[in-house]
């Protein structure tokens, strides 16, 4: 398909020399990076530093004003000549990296680990949909003949093929976000080729161009159209509201889902019981269920890394089982079940009934459940291999398990209440009833495990309150466990339970759960057809129309029993929904008003290289939100501290639309001021995979090894300007009063204090006599020692941190319901969220806070 060898050729490095349409904005972009963006506001810094653009640039606005044609006019068609990325190169010398194209030797125990592990993690799900499917569709509508049998089934294996097999294996995969799955990396996907964010601190993103994870791509016939769209969508703030309400109404549908698929599975599996022994009642069944979900979910923490090892082997036998009791059934009653591959008889099953049919459509999607986590899951495995298992081994095992049941039916004049069950051999019963249950429970840990996925992906992205992630495995970033989620989804289960205690009401909610996921997939996967695959327009609008029309023909059929139960579930969505948007809402006009609030960089000229008071040895690390300016709570420092470090650092963590950001590239540099100062900026970037957990000596010791990287690429860069072009950039010191600091340091009020920096001995052994003050007009040689002994020294004397923790509330002034959302709502949910920091662990003795009240 086009969708598949444009995505994958999309995951492949891109040549250094390519043609690519560009405007006149992003041609100079182009040059700069070209020649390092040589200055010294926007030197890239080797190694796992880097540098941005300088904050006196203005954003690409100036040409918001032009119309359509003038906007053409200014694209054309370029050719990029090979460059050398100092990323690319300083990736080389990283410990352990690997060329990205190198072939595998070909090992057979890792495929069939890695066999075992995809059934486990990825097929869970849709493994489990044979043992109510049945009982769900003919609830509604009651079999009378071997003719709705057949309808029936030709309904059940064409949506197997179409929506599992067509859509979600052949075509969503290769969605993914340079392998991770799931809604928010498809979201995230879009806003990497298309600046439509309205993420927070995730809105400038050109600093990221040179990330190795942005490649640029490769031109296609549809080009000029991908380029409309974008366009279209970067103009258009409606499209950019409606693209992060999908967003957010797909992942709390994708939840929603994941708290039915437990109780669905577990209660459709325990529910055999009633075959194996007819006077067990419906309320032993539910406490059975009750208690096998208290169990999973108590054990979840060790189901992502250790236990997970042994259910691979479980569900293969599972699948098997399916597969040979389907076969078995066929060979007793007969293969009539055949028929149904001609699509006719769903024209007849229409026929008979409509109404009855048209309602049973709900319950015929349950086959189809566990599709969208195919695709969540897709982290742990290759594409190629997750389709091969489907189409190999997870497909023909379904097919043969809804033809084994169907033959049973035909065969059978009454309508068993579990069919399923009711078909198994009796020899084979007990057996299969209990692997039947322990695989209800992987389907149960398949989607929780999803979920959790999802959900770190959305928090990474700030789009939902910061909660504990627990890492389960050190070989496998993506085997995560998040405690007050799984206790969480544990109530939320046992809640539906013991409201529904039937398959039947539960299912009617699981049906608009998925169907839910699967409308906001196709939207998404067709916006990345359009904008990123450039597929040709023919196969979108018939991706598009086929399937949309499908699953909105079966959600109707699904809302139709809304009244049966599936209000818990839109009731529970909307909950989950008006949570992501208090939190998105709330952190957005908190990062509006500190952008407001930042102090400009004449007041800093003004106040002096000292900033007007005294500079005391050691690192000051700021932390903010924001990634221009200087922050309000650092004018609060130097108002109420009588000293302020010799080094500030003004620290952004940054969480950016890409799965992993290379350790090379983690930190972005830039100065504030003039070099006198010795103030930095620092941006600390983080992909939704990366794990944040980093000790605080850790992150210090990164970041100083960036910071002084970037001074040396900077010295490299000002030694190749002219002797006047770096002296312009110093300004004029004045003679003032000198402080000598406890290490023996020079300090002045007004001289900058690099001038009258002596360095010891022990410090810069290579370097003669330091020990009286430096003449202004030492080369970049001397300066670079010197000023990396002037770093070596407050690094000795010790890093503090000082964080902002403001307060954010509604103005007098403003609305009812914009005060009730800001000042009850989102302070709560801020109040119980987990800090940014405090996944570093910084001791009290380094750590200084500050509570700002902001008002929005």
């Amino acid at each position: 398909m086009a969708a598949e060898s444009s995505a994958a050729a999309g995951m492949r490095k891109a040549p250094s020399m390519e043609w690519r349409w560009v405007s006149a904005g992003e041609e100079e972009d182009d040059e700069l990076e070209g020649r390092g963006a040589g200055g010294p506001a926007a030197v890239g810094a080797a190694g796992r530093g880097g540098s941005f653009e300088s904050e006196d640039e203005e954003d690409n606005g100036e040409y918001e004003d032009e119309d359509e044609e003038q906007r053409e006019a200014r694209q054309r068609l370029i050719r990029t000549v090979p460059t050398v990325d100092w990323f690319d190169v300083e990736g080389n010398e990283v410990s352990g990296a690997q060329p990205l194209e190198d072939p595998e030797e070909f090992d057979f125990g890792r495929t069939v680990f890695l066999a075992l592990q995809t059934l486990a993690v990825v097929f869970g799900d849709i493994g489990i949909s044979p043992l109510y499917t049945f009982d769900v569709m003919f609830n509604k509508y009651p079999i009378l003949e071997e003719e709705d049998v057949l309808g029936a089934l030709s309904l059940v294996l064409y949506t197997l093929i179409l929506m599992p097999l067509v859509k979600y294996v052949l075509v969503v995969l290769w969605a993914n976000d340079d392998g991770e799955g799931g809604i928010f990396a498809m979201y995230s996907l879009i806003c990497r080729n298309a600046k439509v964010s309205l993420i927070p601190n995730q809105v400038q993103a050109q600093p990221e161009k040179r990330m190795s994870s942005f490649r640029l791509k490769l031109p296609t016939d549809e080009l000029e159209r991908s380029i409309k769209v974008k366009e279209k969508l970067e103009s258009s703030l409606m499209m950019k509201k409606l693209l992060l309400g999908l967003v957010l109404f797909g992942t709390a549908m994708f939840i929603s889902n994941g708290v039915i698929t437990p109780a669905m599975s577990v209660l459709s599996a325990v529910s055999g019981l009633k075959v194996g022994i007819p006077k067990a009642s419906q309320d032993v069944v539910v406490m059975i269920s009750i208690a096998l979900l208290v169990v999973l979910y108590s054990l979840q923490r060790y189901a992502t890394s250790k236990i997970g090892f042994i259910v691979g082997p479980c569900l293969l036998i599972w699948f098997c089982c399916l597969g040979g009791i389907g076969i078995c059934n066929l060979s007793r009653y007969g293969s009539g079940a055949f028929k149904a591959f001609n699509p006719l008889y769903i024209f007849y099953y229409f026929g008979r009934n409509p109404f009855q049919a048209w309602l049973s459509l709900a319950g015929c999607l349950l086959c189809a459940t566990g599709s969208e986590a195919i695709f969540s899951n897709l982290c742990h495995f290759p594409v190629r291999f997750v389709q091969f298992m489907f189409v190999l081994l997870v497909l023909p095992c379904l097919v043969l398990a809804y033809l084994g049941q169907a033959a049973f039916l035909i065969a059978n004049e009454k309508t068993p209440e579990h069919i399923f069950f009711a078909s198994i051999p009796g020899n084979a019963f007990w057996p299969v009833f209990l692997l039947a249950n322990l695989a209800a429970l992987i389907a149960s840990r398949t989607m929780t495990i999803a979920i959790f996925q999802c959900l770190k992906q959305s928090i990474s992205l700030g789009c939902f309150p910061r909660l504990k992630i627990v890492h389960t495995s050190r070989k496998f970033m993506a085997k995560i466990y998040i405690p007050v989620v799984n206790w969480f989804l544990l109530a939320s289960c046992l809640g539906f339970i013991l409201l529904f205690r039937s398959t039947s009401d539960v299912g009617n909610a699981y049906a608009i759960a998925e169907l839910g996921v699967m409308i906001m997939a196709t939207v998404y996967v067709t916006l990345i057809m359009l904008l990123i695959w450039e597929t040709n327009i023919i196969k979108v609008i018939s991706f598009l129309i086929t399937f949309l029309s499908l699953e909105l023909i079966f959600f109707s059929s699904a809302l139709s029993s809304v009244g049966d139960g599936g209000w818990a579930l839109l009731v529970f969505a909307s909950g989950l929904v008006m949570i992501m948007f208090i939190w998105n809402y709330g952190t957005k006009l908190k990062y509006d008003s500190e952008l407001k609030q930042k102090l400009s960089k004449d007041l800093m000229r003004k106040l002096g290289p000292n900033l007007g008071t005294m500079r005391a040895p050691g690192l000051g690390l700021v932390y903010s939100e924001i990634v221009t300016g200087v922050p309000a709570i650092f004018g609060h420092f130097l108002t109420a501290l009588p000293a302020i470090h010799s080094i500030i650092v003004f620290v952004c963590v940054r969480n950016v639309p890409v799965p992993a950001v290379p350790q090379s590239e983690r930190f972005l540099f830039q100065r504030v001021c003039t070099r006198g100062y010795h103030m930095f900026r620092c941006i600390a970037r983080y992909g939704y995979k990366d794990k944040k957990q980093e000790h605080h000596n850790t992150f210090e010791r990164l970041l100083i090894e960036g910071l002084e990287k970037f001074i040396q690429r900077e010295a490299v860069e000002l030694s190749l300007q002219s002797e006047d072009d770096v002296d312009s950039d110093e300004e004029p010191s004045t003679p003032g009063q000198i402080i000598t600091a406890p290490n023996g340091s020079l300090y002045s009020l007004d001289a900058p204090l690099l001038v009258d920096f002596t360095p010891s001995v022990d410090t810069i052994p290579e370097t003669p006599s330091c020990s009286t003050p430096q003449d202004p007009s030492l080369d970049y040689t001397q300066n670079l020692e010197l000023e990396l002994a002037f770093i070596k020294q407050a690094k000795e004397s010790g890093a503090v941190y000082l964080i902002d923790n403001p307060i954010v509330k509604a103005r007098k002034d403003s609305w009812f319901f914009k005060k009730l959302i800001i000042n009850y709502f989102f302070a709560f949910l801020r109040n119980n969220c987990r800090r940014a920091i405090v996944s570093m662990s910084i001791p009290h003795s380094n750590l200084l806070q500050v509570r700002l009240t902001s008002y929005v």
